[in-house]
């Protein structure tokens, strides 16, 4: 069996400010969205930081509480750029770029409360065979991790049917198998009964018996 590449990333997360987070939960979380969200958030950057091939996690945020939660589980954190997702993720490519000017970089979603580490692993380790490329999302339309090399611009086309863009732009399409936890991002209450189903982490689970339906 061929020996993973030993490659050190630097992951970039974005994160809403809480109260804008996560809209289409809101019939199932009720009062509890945000702190759902953020809850997504530390889950995701925790099994991320855990994973061997991960160096660091930088997260785009101009939430206090997020700053403060990620930093607590051992992330950094940039202010927001401002003007949406796409110029979240260059804005925090670009300070990781300057930081870490030897280090591939990877967009990673903030929303995959069942992330495990080993499989984040196997999806980094193919992305290091590649200049750029990205990872569908478990519908099979969005992106839930765009990777570039040292040096490589990010050119991130997220949100909606980003699988296509990205694909369009140039970017080799990973096709690491047993990665659901690294595809499954949660927009609806239907996709967190699907995380919750793979086994959410400890922050998003223990808000489950708050939530008003749809787990």
């Amino acid at each position: 069996m061929r020996e993973p590449r030993v490659t050190h990333w630097r992951l970039v997360v974005p994160v809403k400010p809480l109260p804008l987070a996560k809209s289409r939960l809101a019939p199932a979380t009720g009062e509890h969205r945000g702190e759902l969200a953020l809850a997504f958030a530390v889950d995701t950057v925790r099994a991320a930081l855990a994973s061997e091939h991960v160096a660091g996690v930088l997260v785009v945020t101009d939430d206090a509480a997020v700053a403060e939660s990620v930093r607590a589980v051992g992330a950094d954190f940039v202010p927001d750029a401002r003007g949406g997702l796409n110029n979240a993720l260059a804005h925090g490519a670009a300070q990781a770029a300057r930081r870490w000017p030897s280090s591939p970089i990877a967009a990673l979603s903030a929303d995959l409360p069942a992330l495990r580490s080993a499989e984040l692993d196997r999806v980094l380790d193919e992305a290091s065979a590649h200049r750029r490329s990205f990872l569908a999302d478990a519908a099979g339309i969005g992106t839930t991790l765009l990777a570039a090399g040292p040096g490589v611009p990010l050119a991130p086309a997220f949100g909606g049917a980003s699988r296509a863009r990205h694909r369009a732009s140039g970017a080799h399409e990973l096709t690491s198998g047993n990665v659901d936890s690294v595809r499954r991002d949660v927009d609806t209450a239907e996709d967190l009964a699907h995380a919750v189903h793979l086994g959410v982490g400890d922050r998003t689970w223990a808000l489950l018996p708050l939530l008003t339906a749809g787990c």
